[in-house]
């Protein structure tokens, strides 16, 4: 059965503008661009249900997730999400092991150590277990924290300009794995990015955002075709 796609529409004030998006994004990989301040970061908030819009309804196939009309708002906690914030958020004062064993309300204590271990290892940094975050390079932290994110078995995944720090090579292993995961996970993953070349190397389709508003979307290589100029 084809996992199911996100349906949302958004309304919220955020500071001199209305931002007034919809949005489709089926399984793969949509990346949200746009200037700075156009609202891409909120977005990810409400889909996540850290904001709470004026109005508004999300759903991921007939899972309702939020629909103001109706009074419907599923807390954080419950909806099946993953996101991977800029800063990562790791716990500092917890091994890798821990940090991805934490999510993992759904498995059975006694298994979380191993699950935990198969997911860094998936992720290429299964050397780093008994290690704290203060110890990882910025390439090991970012794989840390996308094995904490699929540690949930997400049916949606948000990234949040996660990879904006690395340099040009660790970025491109990066996003390779990305493609990798969500492929094998075949859910949608919201993407946001100043970056072209991330955006080429990562996306399905591309939804572009200016002042709140949808200015273009469509296949990945149709819409970078028309973009002038995106901030990298």
């Amino acid at each position: 059965m084809p996992s199911p796609s996100l349906a949302a529409t958004i309304r919220i004030r955020r500071g001199e503008f209305v931002l007034d998006v919809a949005l489709d994004c089926p399984p793969g990989i949509t990346c949200v661009m746009g200037p700075s301040g156009s609202g891409k970061s909120t977005i990810l908030a409400v889909l996540a249900g850290l904001a709470l819009p004026d109005a508004g309804r999300i759903a991921l196939g007939n899972e309702v997730w939020l629909d103001r009309a109706y009074g419907i708002e599923v807390p954080v906690h419950a909806r099946r999400l993953a996101y991977v914030f800029q800063g990562l958020a790791l716990f500092p004062h917890m091994s890798a092991l821990a940090n991805v064993a934490y999510g993992m309300s759904d498995v059975a204590r006694p298994d979380r150590s191993a699950k935990a271990q198969a997911l860094l290892d998936r992720v290429g940094v299964g050397h780093l277990a008994r290690r704290r975050p203060r110890t990882f390079s910025g390439g090991e932290a970012q794989r840390v924290a996308l094995a904490r994110a699929l540690a949930r078995s997400p049916k949606l995944v948000l990234l949040d300009e996660p990879f904006s720090a690395l340099d040009r090579e660790l970025r491109a292993q990066l996003t390779a794995l990305v493609r990798e995961l969500v492929a094998e996970l075949a859910v949608p993953l919201v993407h946001v990015t100043h970056s072209i070349a991330e955006a080429r190397l990562l996306a399905d389709q591309v939804v572009r955002i200016e002042r709140g508003k949808v200015s273009a979307r469509g296949p990945a290589a149709e819409v970078l075709a028309n973009v002038a100029s995106l901030e990298e």
